[in-house]
């Protein structure tokens, strides 16, 4: 017996959401759950986070920073557990009233400023250090179209194909195809650029790939949902010869291990707090 197609209620009620893998975290409404005061390390930069890929975006960059000279982006990297609920606690709220990761606080200034949302963060970072962000008007403005192309773009890759791919409740024949069919239009978006160009801003590496990379880098490089075969990830061959330069750099190799709590051990470092911690 075929199941009775379904009709939304007049008014939604929350009673009649699915459950799925993050019910007990998702709710409609803002604001905090329970008090908690944030923690607080030594250095300028106060990062509360976890390594999922826009978390991967911010350490990266601040890996890059360090590499590069900027001794004031030394940062403590706190760990941020989003499936404990850690991201409603009153004092995450304060630093971002969006409650998602990441979101940074820098104490180098007075009063202390909060920067919420990666794509924020990771401009406000390379304005505030003159680096990977191209001075040049022309240059600029085409970094930072792609950053504002990611930061529109991924929600369709992880709360859309991500989620109905892997970790609905149930698999949803047309779900799935609607978002591999916009996912992949995206890897063709990336595919033709990266014909054109080194790197997605130009000759040069900047925050525009920082941003781009951990979602869409990591995804033909077999390390985002397991959907590299399903995807067809060899049709993209200079999406995927990007995605293994970026891939090489120590920084990065060293960022995407910050705030990690699954994988190889080695791989894992759950908290920063000095350049020791990451070997």
């Amino acid at each position: 017996m075929s199941k009775s197609p379904y009709v939304p209620p007049k008014v939604w009620k929350n009673e009649s959401a699915s459950g799925g893998q993050f019910a007990s975290i998702n709710r409609p409404v803002a604001g905090p759950t329970h008090d908690k005061d944030l923690p607080v390390g030594k250095h300028p930069l106060q990062l509360y986070s976890l390594a999922t890929p826009n978390g991967v975006k911010v350490t990266i960059l601040l890996e890059e920073l360090l590499a590069l000279g900027h001794t004031g982006a030394d940062y403590d990297a706190w760990l941020i557990r989003i499936g404990e609920g850690d991201q409603f606690g009153s004092g995450f709220v304060e630093v971002n009233p969006n409650s998602k990761i990441p979101a940074l606080l820098d104490r180098s200034v007075e009063p202390p400023l909060r920067v919420f949302e990666s794509g924020s963060i990771l401009l406000y970072l390379a304005e505030k250090f003159g680096a990977l962000l191209p001075k040049a008007p022309a240059a600029r403005t085409e970094c930072l179209n792609w950053l504002f192309w990611q930061m529109g773009s991924a929600p369709y890759l992880g709360g859309g194909f991500g989620h109905f791919y892997v970790y609905a409740p149930e698999k949803f024949e047309y779900a799935i195809n609607r978002f591999t069919m916009e996912a992949k239009r995206q890897l063709d978006v990336l595919e033709r650029r990266l014909a054109d160009s080194a790197y997605l801003g130009g000759d040069d590496y900047s925050i525009a790939d920082i941003a781009v990379w951990p979602w869409y880098g990591q995804l033909v490089r077999g390390n985002l949902y397991g959907a590299a075969e399903f995807l067809a990830v060899h049709e993209y061959p200079n999406l995927q010869r990007w995605a293994e330069t970026i891939a090489q750099r120590p920084a990065v190799q060293r960022g995407t291990r910050v705030n990690r709590t699954w994988g190889d051990e080695d791989s894992q470092v759950p908290e920063r707090h000095s350049a020791t911690d990451l070997g």
